[in-house]
């Protein structure tokens, strides 16, 4: 049967006390709507439609998966919600209700729902316990659910009941929406709920089965800034043991954040406070100080970052070593055994074999051989105010400190720039090229004096 997916988002989230929809806010550098859709769009599903209601256009333009939207107005209640989802909805499709603010259930879960679905019984995720305070509790006859029961419609027997509705639902297109249309408002919110649909099913001859989830944290939502926090951490915490069960030593696994995806070889060594970003690959035996932010970047085998770099959509090859503080932006290409050394940025440029660009330099829009040095204070000025222009650099060339490289301008092969000069011409192979003024000494200079504030303390005559 084809399966149909409903996520509810419509929802302000006032205990977030933000402008920003509730499920806009991020989870590992990815909106909590766009988990869910992630995850659920993993079973397959013939269509997903996500409700939306306050901050809908701004949900719209944020996400950019391919679903359907329903408007809810009005926040009339979690079964409302629903109905306003229910178009292009066959009698026959197995419908899966779910929250977007709600972004850790697992795909197996979903899964395990959609298995116990058929004509005649509904899924229904629920959870044990210790504490259900604010959750609806499932009421059971004989051991078989008949029923859910909102906290503030419960009597004090039902609040001692520790199941509790997780929410998510998986049932035939046909039965949702006969349920919807018999669900009244007769409770303490004068809402629709979703979960007076169970005892109506019961009524009807339907039986309902209990799904579990593997672990608590898959049902938990996000109401306020805290729980995200504890979200994040928890979600954290399982890419971490993912990554040390992969062949990675984390000096702190409580100091790590991936906000991405990353892919590793083995025997990596990543220190504390390290953010990747985006997708990341990392070789055998990289690695990684403390302090680094990484996105969208491959890590040869061997390559060495240290302390304080910042590395943005960097292709770097084996045994090249960066930093300490050195960044390198989009387009960034260094081949083996390169050095990039502290406070060097690199953008959109590639540095050959064995290159060394060591200290307080820019490299922009360049292509640079191998075996090249280039000098502390380097500039390659590739602006000139309303194009980009690049610079060439040769093999085994020598750029001295303090040189502004002026494009377009090549430096030829084993060619050697002297320090302090300024290159806007070609430099052929293997000659040196210097542009300096006359050194001159003045020996009648007198440096001048700071003016002495006046004695405050003298008194007067």
């Amino acid at each position: 049967m084809p399966v149909r997916l409903i996520v509810l988002a419509a929802g302000k989230g006032t205990r977030m006390k933000s402008s920003l929809p509730k499920v806009l806010h991020c989870l590992a550098g990815k909106p909590l709507l766009a988990h869910v859709l992630d995850t659920g769009g993993t079973l397959g599903p013939a269509s997903v439609t996500v409700v939306i209601g306050h901050g809908a256009e701004q949900v719209r333009e944020t996400i950019g998966h391919d679903v359907r939207w329903a408007m809810q107005t009005e926040q009339l209640g979690t079964a409302h919600a629903v109905a306003q989802g229910l178009d292009g909805i066959d009698d026959d499709d197995t419908v899966l209700i779910t929250y977007g603010d709600v972004p850790l259930t697992r795909a197996s879960t979903y899964q395990a729902l959609l298995d116990a679905c058929d004509e005649k019984t509904i899924g229904l995720l629920t959870l044990m316990m210790e504490d259900p305070t604010g959750y609806g509790r499932i009421l059971r006859e004989g051991g078989a659910v008949h029923g859910v029961v909102e906290q503030k419609d419960a009597t004090p027997e039902q609040l001692q009941i520790n199941e509790v509705n997780a929410g998510v639902v998986a049932v035939r297109g046909g039965q949702l929406r006969s349920l919807i249309d018999k669900v009244g408002n007769d409770n303490a919110q004068g809402e629709y709920y979703l979960t007076d649909i169970f005892a109506l099913a019961v009524r009807g001859g339907l039986t309902i089965t209990a799904i579990h989830p593997e672990d608590p944290w898959e049902v938990d939502g996000v109401n306020s800034r805290v729980q995200l926090a504890r979200l994040e951490r928890l979600h954290q915490a399982g890419i971490a043991e993912i990554l040390m069960n992969a062949g990675v030593t984390l000096a702190d696994p409580a100091r790590l954040d991936v906000r991405g995806t990353i892919e590793t070889g083995q025997d990596v060594e990543i220190d504390v406070n390290v953010v990747f970003s985006g997708h990341c690959e990392l070789g055998d035996n990289v690695r990684i100080g403390p302090n680094c932010s990484i996105s969208d970047s491959r890590l040869g085998a061997g390559v060495v970052v240290k302390a304080n770099t910042v590395l943005e959509g960097a292709d770097i090859a084996a045994l090249a070593v960066v930093g300490p503080f050195a960044r390198l932006r989009p387009g960034a290409v260094l081949s083996s055994k390169t050095r990039v050394g502290n406070f060097v940025e690199i953008k959109n440029a590639t540095l050959g074999e064995g290159s060394k660009v060591n200290h307080l330099s820019y490299v922009g829009d360049a292509n640079v051989g191998s075996g090249s040095n280039i000098g502390a204070g380097t500039i390659t000025a590739n602006y000139d105010g309303a194009n980009k222009h690049r610079t060439k650099i040769g093999d085994d060339a020598s750029i001295g400190s303090n040189t502004v490289l002026v494009a377009p301008v090549s430096i030829g092969n084993g060619a050697t720039v002297g320090a302090g000069s300024t290159i806007g011409r070609d430099v052929p192979e293997r000659i040196l090229a210097l542009t300096r003024a006359e050194q001159t000494h003045v020996s009648d200079w007198q440096r001048p004096l700071k003016k002495r504030p006046a004695d405050t303390n003298r008194k007067e005559d």
